[in-house]
């Protein structure tokens, strides 16, 4: 191992073991308010307010959306930092510019720089990430950055940027230990990433949540766009598989339409959505990673993710669908299982993470359900079985977690 890769390693491991991490322990590393991140990037020389910047919320669709939007800002030849969460493979596909992921270099510097401030104050493992990537896309002088929320909005430690125009994408139930059981609460949780002024272009007129934007954007004169109210070119195609990506990337074009002082003609626009991989190297969205049998990986993980899983099987042709599954913990699985077909062979798993749904649980709630299943000890494991039982005709789909997919990636 280089010099480099061992610090790097290093570095890694003492951000993974010293900070509380949400995507591996849960609720216990859950810091949800903004005093940290505000002093953490104060020591840091305010970084965020060096670039501008697009912020995202929502659901579902908020890294598709992040991505197309980075991708169309490329295109156009802006230099576009990108910073999204979690990661699949590496820790620093989370911080990107013009697709290219912060350098080993940079992380391992940046830990070294501000290890001890960051063990005195105990910030979150988000909190640093959200710091560093600021600090980077400062040093590197961006035009702008595409952010995404990691989790609700009103207390997330990306909500300290005041953006040129706020997206949120669309509302479902996920993570209601924290941000309330009610699409409704939810929506009051993601409308705090909506300022004063800023604009905001909502993905989804929904009776339920829209009133709860409007008011929000009301009381802090924001102006505010419904996607479906707005004229789009409903002909323009992306790279990214899935037919869910089409609203994803109508809310895309939308936000693009209102984004002042960038120069980005309708060629760009239907360019930039078709190159969107090739740009931003983004994975795990209805990606297919083999063929005969054809294998599909999609990080859905809540209801709504799987609705819309189950109207993009309807457009698949195969002999035989075999699902690999494995959940975290804070999911509702009974609301997941009504998308699943009964007809499926299911082998169901577990992502190599603390929070990790253990695959004995989920096998009690499949066959209280009804379900036929086998069961296996890792996403690896499940999907040799998969590949063994299936015929060149076959599809297997890999879904559920990120950590699932990132898994067997």
């Amino acid at each position: 191992m280089s010099n480099t890769k061992a610090h790097y390693a290093a570095a890694l491991e003492w951000l993974f073991a010293q900070l509380p991490f949400y995507q591996n322990q849960g609720a216990k590393a859950f810091k949800p308010g903004l005093d940290n991140i505000q002093h953490f990037c104060a020591h840091l020389g305010n970084p965020h307010t060096a670039f501008r910047s697009i912020h995202l919320a929502g659901t579902n669709g908020k890294g598709s959306t992040a991505h197309m939007l980075a991708a169309v800002l490329q295109e156009a030849g802006y230099r576009v930092g990108l910073y999204t969460s979690p990661h699949l493979k590496d820790f620093r596909e989370r911080i990107k510019i013009n697709g290219r992921a912060i350098s080993e270099a940079a992380v391992i510097d940046f830990v070294a720089r501000h290890q001890q401030y960051l063990e005195a104050q105990q910030c979150s493992f988000f909190e640093v990430t959200v710091g560093m990537a600021f600090h980077y896309f400062a040093q590197q002088k961006v035009d702008i950055a595409i952010v995404e929320v990691g989790m609700g909005g009103r207390l997330d430690a990306t909500n300290i940027i005041t953006p040129e125009i706020s997206v949120i994408t669309n509302i479902g139930l996920d993570h209601t230990a924290f941000l309330g059981t009610t699409r409704a609460a939810i929506a009051g949780e993601k409308a705090g990433i909506i300022k004063a002024g800023v604009p905001v272009v909502l993905g989804e007129n929904d009776p339920e949540t829209a009133p709860v934007f409007i008011a929000k954007a009301k009381a802090v004169q924001a102006p505010y766009y419904f996607k479906d109210l707005q004229p789009l070119d409903s002909t323009l195609t992306t790279d990214l598989m899935g037919r869910y990506q089409h609203e994803n990337a109508l809310l895309a074009q939308a936000v693009v339409q209102l984004l002042k002082d960038f120069k980005i003609s309708p060629q760009i626009l239907q360019l930039g959505l078709k190159r969107v991989v090739h740009h931003t190297q983004l994975q795990g969205r209805w990606q297919t990673v083999a063929h005969a049998p054809k294998v599909i990986l999609d990080v859905s993980h809540n209801a709504a993710g799987f609705a819309q899983l189950e109207a993009q099987l309807k457009g698949e042709h195969y002999t035989q669908l075999h699902l690999v599954l494995g959940f975290v913990k804070d999911k509702d699985l009974s609301a997941l299982l009504q998308y699943l077909p009964k007809t499926a062979q299911f082998y169901l798993t577990q992502p190599q993470v603390v929070r990790a749904l253990v695959v004995t649980d989920l096998a009690k709630t499949f066959t209280a359900a009804g379900f036929q299943y086998s069961t296996y000890d890792t996403p690896k494991a499940a999907l040799q079985a998969a590949k063994t039982a299936a015929v060149p005709t076959d599809l297997i789909l890999v879904t559920g977690s990120n950590f699932i997919v990132a898994d067997v990636l």
